[in-house]
């Protein structure tokens, strides 16, 4: 495009980035995945994502890395697109936007759920249908607006958390000698391990859903105010509070009911609406729910931007059609949007063909694109970290400990993959090499057309 084209504008102050990038990784993997990890874990539950939060940390400043070197559309498609080549460009990308394709339309279904704790008889791909609209008029305004509106979704989680965290610290301190309220529930009731290191260690590959979104922060770099100071600042607080919030809100609530006695369903229940609701306090159960329904509403809002941007990275480098990379006088790539949305808007229907199985199919499908897209940022960022060593370039805000913390964040990412071969979820491995493959053959078909 010449100068006189209208471009991506930045219009993303650093209170934006930082709930944009907090806003992705906390959602249903947090407050609807850790049902399931609760049944099988138990409070060690708490040590798992202590372990997850230190893999993201370390992909985030990998990643960090990069991008305060060089603030563009399209994130680490376009890293890898230079440093790298133009397939891994065209693989990172294209699984990327089909990544969060995924995690909004697991977002729109949990929403579902959510609303069926007050309503159980409205039908939950009415529910997200409703959502899917508003979700996209947002991301079809200009990307302050955007900005505007990811920041407040995301600080009424952010807030609601820390309160429900001083809430629950004020119910253990005034618990009467017959309340079951104590932190003794998160080692008296078959320990903290009640069933074994196994019960936690096959819950890694579910408990990493909850981290996907970190990245998000990626993708809005080319719209940000003074990258050089923001992003870094982001990067750092954001994974530090994430940390908090995973850590500190489950293990006030598995504090005040002990683990083995909340009535969870597998995917059905909030553990942090039920823990409130079988405690008799029903304001704070609704009040958590209508909070957690906008958490997975700010998860989809965000991820719908993300799409969009890659889209329009992949359309830069030559890998999608050039119609993407148009913008509007606002700065907003309506074509990329519609595109992303109309994808999106399959999981109306396949919540009106199977909403009980929905939410599981998509959330393993999920991890798996997750688990391709956080080795290939790895990847990615050994060959970013080779190209600047023979330039004899130093950045300004480098990873920690690499290329060792890489080696290490691929090799958790292999183990990842175990785990789910070897828990029922051999077909969404299996599904990894035919992916690349297919992306390969499409990558070869489009360098002809595009």
């Amino acid at each position: 495009m010449n100068n006189e084209s209208p471009t991506l504008q930045r219009r993303l102050k650093n209170r934006h980035i930082q709930l944009i990038a907090m806003g992705g990784a906390i959602g249903t993997g947090l407050f609807l995945g850790s049902a399931h990890i609760i049944q099988s874990a138990g409070p060690s539950i708490i040590l798992g994502y202590l372990i997850g939060g230190l893999i993201a940390f370390l992909i985030m400043r990998q990643l960090g890395e990069m991008i305060v070197h060089e603030p563009v559309t399209g994130s680490f498609s376009y890293f890898a697109f230079k440093y790298w080549g133009k397939f891994p460009g065209f693989l990172t990308g294209w699984n990327y936007w089909v990544l969060y394709i995924l995690v909004a339309m697991t977002e729109l279904t949990a929403i579902g759920k959510y609303i069926n704790y007050w309503w159980p008889q409205v039908p939950a791909w009415l529910s997200v249908l409703v959502f899917f609209v508003a979700v996209t008029l947002a991301n079809l305004a200009n990307v302050k607006m955007y900005g505007e509106s990811e920041f407040w979704l995301s600080l009424i989680k952010v807030i609601a958390i820390i309160s429900m965290i001083i809430f629950g610290i004020y119910l253990l301190v005034t618990a009467d000698v017959n309340s079951t309220a104590s932190i003794s529930n998160l080692w008296a009731h078959g320990g903290f391990f009640p069933n074994g290191f196994d019960g936690l260690f096959y819950m890694l590959a579910f408990m990493m859903f909850a981290f996907g979104g970190i990245e998000l922060i990626s993708m809005a770099a080319a719209e940000t105010e003074n990258p050089d100071q923001n992003i870094p600042r982001a990067v750092n607080q954001t994974v530090i509070r994430v940390f908090l919030f995973y850590i500190c809100s489950l293990a006030v609530l598995l504090s005040l009911v002990p683990w083995n006695q909340l009535s969870l369903g597998d995917l059905d229940h909030s553990p942090f609406v039920m823990i409130f609701s079988q405690m008799g306090i029903e304001w704070a159960a609704h009040l958590l729910n209508f909070i957690i329904l906008t958490a997975s509403l700010s998860v989809c809002n965000s991820g719908m931007y993300a799409n969009s941007r890659m889209l329009m990275g992949l359309a830069e480098q030559g890998n999608a059609p050039k119609l993407f990379k148009q913008v509007n006088k606002q700065g907003t790539p309506v074509a990329a949007v519609l595109f992303s949305a109309l994808l999106i808007f399959s999981c109306v229907i396949l919540n009106y063909f199977v909403p009980e199985k929905a939410l599981s199919y998509l959330i393993y499908i999920v991890v798996a694109a997750a688990v391709l897209n956080w080795m290939m940022i790895s990847l990615i960022h050994l060959k970013f970290r080779q190209a600047i060593k023979v330039q004899d370039i130093r950045t300004k805000f480098p990873a920690i400990f690499a290329p060792l913390t890489n080696y290490f964040v691929l090799a958790f990412m292999l183990m990842i993959l175990y785990i789910m071969w070897t828990q029922g979820f051999m077909l969404s491995v299996l599904m990894l090499p035919v992916w690349i493959i297919l992306l390969f053959v499409l990558f070869k078909i489009s360098s002809k057309n595009i």
